[in-house]
């Protein structure tokens, strides 16, 4: 059977001097010390011994959890979190969601900057859907011609292409890991 959870608590300076004593002595880290400790306990008590004890509750949205990495990976992590605009706990706890779930999350930033796109692609389309009544009805285009729907076709694939490499980016990021290209 694997260890999967922490026990924590807090002791006097004289405890924690007494199990550093025992497990250098032992050979052993503290953490082992300890683990043996509550095994030897919780063997000799009749409550460890109970098959029909009931499996502890459901752990709440707010409970912690403590992830240990090297400093290579901190940096990164910081690195990447900053990109997004994340602090670094909320960035780990929103890519472990996002792997879980099997989701592609997109940050604030990007997503005020997509909607800021589309509020242009829409002002764009409303332009040309008016140059379009007005040709259509035979009506005189206020001196816009070829070239300037043209290049407000092109304004908005341009638009369209930046939004879905944005996308892919972001669904990339959150599947690999880190942006190929920044955005």
């Amino acid at each position: 059977m694997s260890a999967d959870a922490f026990i924590q608590c807090r002791v006097t300076s004289e405890t924690k001097a007494l199990i550093q004593a025992v497990a250098a002595r032992e050979r052993i880290t503290e953490s082992s010390l300890v683990r043996q400790l509550l095994e030897t306990v919780l063997r000799a008590s009749p409550v460890g011994a109970d098959p029909d004890l009931d499996p502890p509750a459901k752990v709440s949205r707010e409970a912690r959890l403590s992830v240990r990495l090297s400093p290579d990976d901190r940096t990164l992590l910081t690195e990447r979190a900053a990109a997004r605009h994340m602090a670094a706990a909320t960035y780990l706890a929103v890519l472990v969601r996002a792997h879980l779930r099997a989701l592609s999350p997109l940050p604030q930033a990007e997503l005020m900057a997509l909607k800021r796109a589309i509020a242009e692609l829409s002002a764009i389309g409303r332009n040309l859907n008016q140059i379009a009544r007005m040709a259509n009805q035979g009506g005189r285009t206020a001196a816009i011609g070829r070239n300037e729907v043209m290049a407000m076709l092109k304004v908005a694939e341009a638009l369209r292409d930046h939004m879905k490499a944005l996308l892919k980016a972001n669904e990339r990021t959150w599947r690999v890991g880190h942006a190929e290209t920044a955005h």
